[in-house]
């Protein structure tokens, strides 16, 4: 498929506005704020904006911040004062900080950084216009443009992200799936690249809540009284197909937000404070989506949010993101085909069913790969996080997953240090990840978050010990990647390539189904076989043929 070319987006803008202003953005933070910024980028052009990849030329910058973690929060506020810098001693005459940050500190920033023109929470990304002094243009519906692609992304990153035929799915009503109130005319989805509008069958009356989020809400796990500078209401907004948006990833691949905010009463953390209640797009919006990304030449879909396991819970639907996955890795586009890789991240422990396991294995572009958080292996220690279960259980689940799915790949992560945290229990933890064999892990250091439910519990564990502790675990966790990727060598895998490897020019960096992007190993490449050059967003045939810690080396064979 061609992209769209600057001249066609320039067609679709209104030029009712002599002056279209250069905007800048800054994305920080994990791939749901990335989507964001996405949406707020395509709202700004679709208005008449211009987009700039360079600050200096800005003549409005928008940081979009996290606040997930201390670091990312100090990361958020040193970007914000280098951006307004360029307000203070360049060209810019507008600075808007957008997003987590704000949701957290809305005041704070107001009132100790007065060069910022405007915040926006994490619920008010349609206010990115009236911040802007852009007046909004009306979308067409199912319109090419409803997603433009740039081949050079015109965002600023740091931390984490890097911008830059019918067929039909049988719908099980009888167990529960969905109750037939809920499918206006039939059980069959047609899922022709004409028809996928039509999915509003599919649809339920109104969206609810999960019972769990109700509960929470009840006890004050979303309450924001003491929260300087945060509205009293929760964030709400969900993007739809119709949202403009502009892809900064590269372009083979795209993340899609299938819901947003969270209900879970983890202790360590406040994201449920800062994106609010779960709530799952509509089926019918994300097959809309997927289909106009896979019609501007996207072959690799992320499906994110905060708990995508949940996906459909508010929407009265069982095992919704099971359903969502099989109606996405059949859907057909017309003169295209499928989706080639499909993926979601991010697993709740006890939500990993039975059913979603086997509708990953059904599919062969559905990666058979699950990220899956454990946050800890101790039993007494996920108590106190308010999580619950033990290494014996999530053993149990692995090996379910590994029974239904051979050969999946697993990811998790897990928090050391957290407050009480004894030698026992971090004992405990390591015993488990070398029993667990874990394919990609991360370990992050118990930070101490205002607002969270871990905040007030005592027995703080000293920095120096957490930081002692997280270094051995990935000492361990070395020992048993280095193992697993020694396995690969001389296995034919099929890789994504990307470009230039980060390190050195001299090799060529890709992936397979089962590295997601930004936060995976590399398979690196050092032999184009046949071919004289490689297109990056391509698909190639690869063999292994070294081992390192967490890389591979691998030479193309066609």
């Amino acid at each position: 498929m061609p992209t769209i070319t600057e001249a066609e987006i320039k067609t679709n803008l209104s030029t009712d506005t002599i002056e279209r202003p250069k905007i800048g953005f800054v994305s920080l933070g994990c791939p749901k704020n990335l989507v964001d910024s996405e949406v707020m980028m395509g709202m700004v052009h679709h208005a008449g904006a211009q987009l700039t990849p360079a600050a200096e030329d800005a003549d409005i910058i928008v940081v979009n911040t996290c606040s997930f973690i201390d670091s990312a929060k100090q990361e958020s506020v040193n970007t914000i004062l280098e951006m307004v810098q360029h307000k203070t001693e360049g060209r810019a005459k507008r600075l808007i900080v957008t997003g987590c940050l704000v949701e957290r500190y809305r005041d704070e920033i107001q009132k100790n950084i007065p060069e910022v023109d405007a915040v926006l929470g994490t619920g008010e990304l349609d206010d990115i216009l009236a911040a802007a002094g852009l007046h909004p243009k009306p979308v067409p519906n199912n319109s090419p443009f409803n997603i433009l692609t740039s081949a050079n992304a015109p965002v600023h990153t740091h931390a984490h992200t890097e911008l830059g035929g019918a067929a039909a799915l049988e719908v099980e009503v009888a167990e529960g799936n969905l109750s037939p109130a809920t499918i206006a005319e039939s059980s069959l989805i047609d899922r022709a690249s004409s028809a996928v509008r039509k999915h509003s069958q599919l649809e339920v009356p109104e969206q609810t809540s999960r019972p769990e989020g109700d509960l929470r809400e009840k006890q004050g796990r979303f309450a924001r009284t003491d929260w300087d500078g945060a509205t009293a209401e929760l964030p709400s907004y969900l993007y739809s197909d119709e949202t403009p948006r502009i892809l900064s990833t590269p372009r083979a691949s795209a993340y899609i937000k299938i819901a947003e905010g969270c209900d879970h009463p983890c202790g360590f953390c406040i994201i449920p404070q800062l994106r609010g209640k779960f709530r799952s797009r509509r089926i019918s919006s994300i097959l809309n989506e997927a289909e106009n990304l896979v019609k501007q030449g996207v072959r690799e879909i992320t499906l994110i949010g905060q708990d995508t396991t949940c996906y459909g819970e508010d929407l009265g639907m069982k095992d919704g993101l099971a359903m969502l996955l099989e109606a996405l890795a059949t859907l057909e586009v017309e003169g295209i085909g499928k989706i080639h890789w499909l993926r979601f991240l991010y697993a709740y422990p006890n939500k990993v069913t039975t059913k979603l396991l086997e509708t990953i294995a059904a599919h062969d572009n559905i990666a058979k790969y699950l990220d899956v958080p454990l946050q800890h292996a101790s039993p007494t220690v996920l108590k106190r996080m308010k999580r619950g279960g033990s290494g014996d259980i999530f053993l149990r689940m692995l090996d379910k997953a590994r029974s239904i799915v051979p050969d999946i790949a697993i990811r998790t992560s897990f928090i050391v240090g957290f407050p009480g945290e004894t030698d026992e229990e971090f004992a405990e933890l390591e015993t488990f990840i070398k029993a667990a064999k874990i394919d990609w892990l991360g370990v992050f250091s118990y930070s101490d978050e205002e607002g969270s439910p871990a905040f007030d519990l005592g027995d703080k564990v000293p920095k120096r010990t957490i930081e002692s502790r997280r270094r051995k675990l990935m000492r361990t966790q070395l020992k048993l990647s280095a193992k697993a990727r020694a396995a690969q060598v001389g296995k034919v895998v099929e890789v994504l390539v990307e470009g230039p490897s980060e390190e050195t020019e001299l090799l060529w960096q890709a992936r397979t189904l089962q590295q997601a992007p930004e936060i995976d190993g590399h398979v690196l490449l050092n032999d184009f076989g046949p071919h004289e050059a490689l297109l990056p967003g391509t698909f190639y045939q690869a063999e292994i043929t070294e081992a390192h810690d967490y890389d591979v080396v691998a030479r193309i064979l066609d």
